[in-house]
């Protein structure tokens, strides 16, 4: 499922315009990055978790030569699912 699928589900399910759902979805998804930003998580029971992991300096290989190149410190999303969402799924 693509954006545009997934805002045609949420203005059926919801019963608006596919154009409010599309607000809504830039809202919902413009609110969670901000907050990550922050360095906060962003918790939906019931859906799961989005939180910031940090991935620590480590030294990686140049596939094409071989050699040995630093890779720096990087903060990454991170998503857990939450218990409805497992039994949803299986």
């Amino acid at each position: 499922m693509n954006k545009s699928e997934l805002i045609e589900a949420i203005s059926k399910s919801a019963d608006i315009s596919k154009v409010s759902a599309g607000h809504a979805l830039d809202g919902a998804l413009s609110a969670i990055k901000a907050a990550l930003k922050k360095n906060e998580s962003v918790t939906l029971v019931g859906f799961g978790t989005f939180k910031v992991g940090k991935r620590a300096a480590r030294t990686g290989r140049n596939p094409r030569t071989g050699a040995a190149i630093k890779i720096k410190a990087a903060k990454v999303p991170k998503f857990s699912a939450g218990k409805a969402l497992k039994d949803a799924v299986n």
